[in-house]
């Protein structure tokens, strides 16, 4: 790709438009999109038209800009986030139905938590997770249990980098978050009360495939005075579920 005198290539530049998309943000035009992305805005205007022409984003009458279908369309085509959606989907049902709290499927991407799906019961506590939100590793249960099991390198990186508090209870010590990690991998599940938001308590086991290695972190969200051993039995059960149908059992 033929690069911006910026240095950026195209696609990195296709990227950033895409990135100022958020959960809050859905609806743009294209000068905003051009601040937010940082580019000139004849090329923000440029871009955004051509994304439009191949239905990557969609434009309304009133010029305003959103994510396309074909994006949508696009990214699940052979997706294994959706396989892994599809095979948990049962499980997380049966979760949320005898636990009636919050019940999170989440995965490992680019050094944190990103939620593929959550399951919602109308009376339950605090939560601030979305689907395709994301949460740092070391302060949730979710990148809690995907970071015990990462690839050391990864571990290294996040432990000596910034670690926010999102709570006054979010675990920020890196020597304590070892220990931490090594309980996970001793038990196979966490129990991490106030690391999101103070009132709530999260517990999360790992999810395997058919090799063992650990794809995603099955977790439910509980009201903090709730005890977790209910949750951690379901959870354990679930993820034996979903290893034996991504294996095909």
């Amino acid at each position: 790709m033929a690069n911006s005198p910026s240095g950026d290539s195209m696609t990195q530049r296709i990227v950033r438009v895409l990135e100022t998309f958020t959960a809050d943000r859905t609806v743009q035009t294209a000068s905003e999109i051009g601040r937010r992305a940082g580019l000139p805005s004849s090329t923000a205007h440029r871009l955004v038209d051509e994304l439009v022409a191949e239905g990557l984003l969609d434009r309304d009458h009133e010029h305003r800009v959103r994510l396309g279908l074909r994006l949508w369309e696009l990214a699940l085509r052979g997706s294994r986030a959706l396989r892994l959606r599809q095979a948990a989907l049962p499980s997380m049902e049966r979760i949320q139905a005898r636990v009636r709290e919050h019940t999170q499927l989440a995965v490992l991407e680019q050094d944190s938590a990103l939620f593929l799906e959550r399951l919602s019961h109308p009376e339950a506590g605090a939560n601030i997770t979305r689907i395709a939100g994301r949460l740092p590793l070391h302060a949730s249960s979710s990148g809690l249990v995907l970071l015990a099991y990462a690839d050391p390198a990864l571990q290294e990186r996040v432990l000596a980098g910034a670690l926010p508090a999102l709570s006054p209870d979010t675990m920020t010590d890196a020597s304590s978050l070892r220990r931490v990690l090594a309980s996970i991998r001793r038990s196979g599940f966490v129990v991490a009360p106030g690391s999101v938001e103070s009132v709530s308590t999260g517990v999360a086991v790992p999810v395997r495939d058919e090799t063992g290695e650990v794809v995603a972190a099955l977790s439910v969200v509980l009201p903090r005075e709730t005890p977790p051993e209910v949750a951690v039995s379901e959870l354990l059960r679930a993820a034996r579920e979903i290893r034996a149908v991504l294996s095909g059992r």
